[in-house]
């Protein structure tokens, strides 16, 4: 088959991008100039220079393809930057919904779970059932909103899958995006954790979960493809066994989330660029994001492995590729 995936230097794109080489797929990405080159060196695949902001650059790249994973996105928690978001996540992904139509081309749309709520303490969430009470920042809602012109097109005619993944860690992480958690976790004491939890699953399970839902997931489907379920405070000490860092000690309390949510959105106002801790971040982070990934595990035959196994693999390959300074003295 002959295949486009957008969002190839991503984390997920580019080990998606990695299976469908191996197994002799017919790959063509499409990247921005100013992408970094590291992610797609080596590999045997056919560079399309545009965006997904623009529809005339969609249109070629999805020219004679059979099908396309689109899993290009912004991806940050904070309340800025909403026309970003929107452009990006709900304009980009029309183009490359419309254009798939067109082509005739079956889609496989990546979205998150963070579009279907949240957990409780006495159920986990899945496809069809989910605590509404998700913060609506801009990236779930345009994540939401992207996923509503993929459903637009599938009513005109639309072959389209919609996966949601959890929490992914492991290798090929470049920018990095959800590693930045173990780097984080590995060069600064984090006395306190978040008191929510995440569904932490291996990204290189996620992959192999989309080319399963390209070759068999069912039209107009949703699949969550979620993995071990775990509180940040035992995902940060795993990380910190595995890394040898310094874990933390307690869960923060609500005093303390709203103190650096609110700090967080001030220093944002004062210096225009909004931190990584912000209030939506801080009350995202309190939530449980527990997943059920029954549905794909019967239908996609989709498999998560061990967190820890997702853990070790990503810091060694952060190790590797100098994203960690050996030089640095022990704790």
């Amino acid at each position: 088959m002959r295949i486009l995936v957008t969002g190839s230097t991503g984390l997920l794109g580019n080990n998606v991008v990695r299976q469908l080489v191996a197994q002799g797929d017919e790959v063509r990405v499409l990247v921005r100039s100013s992408a970094d080159p590291r992610p797609l060196e080596g590999l045997r695949v056919e560079i399309i220079t545009g965006d997904v902001t623009s529809e005339q650059d969609i249109d070629a790249a999805v020219e004679g393809v059979d099908a396309v994973i689109h899993s290009a996105g912004v991806v940050r928690i904070g309340w800025s930057d909403a026309e970003m978001y929107h452009r990006v996540n709900v304009e980009g992904t029309q183009h490359v919904a419309k254009a798939a139509r067109k082509q005739g081309a079956r889609l496989v749309h990546v979205s998150t779970i963070n579009t279907l709520g949240v957990a409780t303490r006495r159920r986990v969430a899945d496809e069809t059932w989910a605590d509404p009470r998700v913060v609506l920042c801009p990236y779930v809602t345009s994540k939401r909103a992207g996923e509503s012109v993929v459903r637009e097109q599938i009513r005109e005619g639309l072959d389209a899958v919609i996966v949601h993944p959890g929490f992914m860690l492991g290798p090929w992480d470049w920018k990095p995006s959800s590693g930045e958690m173990i780097l984080e976790v590995a060069r600064r004491w984090t006395p306190l954790a978040p008191t929510g939890g995440v569904s932490v699953c291996d990204v290189r399970d996620v992959a192999a979960g989309v080319l399963s839902a390209l070759e068999r997931g069912r039209r107009g489907e949703s699949y969550v493809l979620a993995g071990e379920n775990l509180r940040y405070w035992r995902l940060w000490k795993l990380i910190a066994e595995v890394t040898g860092g310094s874990g933390p000690w307690v869960p923060a309390g609500p005093i303390n989330r709203m103190i650096g949510g609110v700090f967080g959105d001030l220093w944002g106002k004062v210096t225009g660029v909004e931190p990584a801790v912000n209030s939506a971040a801080a009350k995202m982070a309190s939530q449980l994001h527990f997943f059920s990934s029954d549905k794909a595990q019967r239908e996609l035959g989709y498999t998560s492995r061990p967190a820890r196994e997702s853990v070790t693999d990503a810091w060694q390959w952060f190790l590797e590729h100098g994203y960690v300074d050996r030089s640095a003295p022990p704790r």
